[in-house]
């Protein structure tokens, strides 16, 4: 029991570090890259959190981000192993182009989550341990509390700008 909690609470960090990487890679505390991501951006400044953690936590609501990419991976291959997680991505990439995400952090992470979940299967993990560390992230950042989130998502985003200049 106490090795199955402590392998969900490492795939709990390596799914967060996996999908607060993608998606700061492709921009999204820059700008709401969806119309649902603008109005909870500005709910969230005026609430008293960032605007930037806002754009961020309004993309994950409003299109399939990397979180989604990375939960659905998990699930992928939990279900069918490789072929699924890579079927979950084709999945994300439809959502993202329903939803008209310009982008591609959702379809990205599914695809890195997927190889890392199968990795992680081959050394011991359970895809269901990468299942619940992700609902376990996913609740760090939207669910706990969206002032301190929004705030700590600003200042990773402040530190990516910095190392890789042109942001806004």
């Amino acid at each position: 029991m106490l090795d199955e909690l402590i392998r969900i609470l490492i795939a709990a960090a390596i799914c967060w570090l996996n999908f607060i990487t993608v998606d700061l890679i492709f921009k999204l505390p820059e700008s709401g890259g969806v119309v649902g991501a603008t109005a909870i951006a500005e709910q969230v400044e005026a609430g008293g959190g960032n605007k930037n953690g806002g754009f961020m936590m309004g993309n994950i609501v409003s299109s399939p981000d990397a979180s989604a990419g990375t939960l659905l991976a998990s699930c992928g291959v939990f279900c069918a192993g490789l072929p699924g997680g890579l079927f979950a991505a084709v999945l994300v990439y439809i959502g993202n182009r329903v939803c008209y995400d310009p982008g591609y952090a959702g379809t990205t992470g599914c695809i890195t989550a997927t190889f890392i979940v199968y990795g992680a299967t081959q050394i011991g993990f359970a895809a269901s341990d990468f299942i619940a560390g992700m609902v376990i992230a996913i609740l760090t950042i939207q669910g706990i509390s969206y002032v301190h989130s929004s705030a700590m998502i600003a200042w990773l985003w402040k530190i990516r700008c910095r190392l890789l200049r042109g942001c806004k």
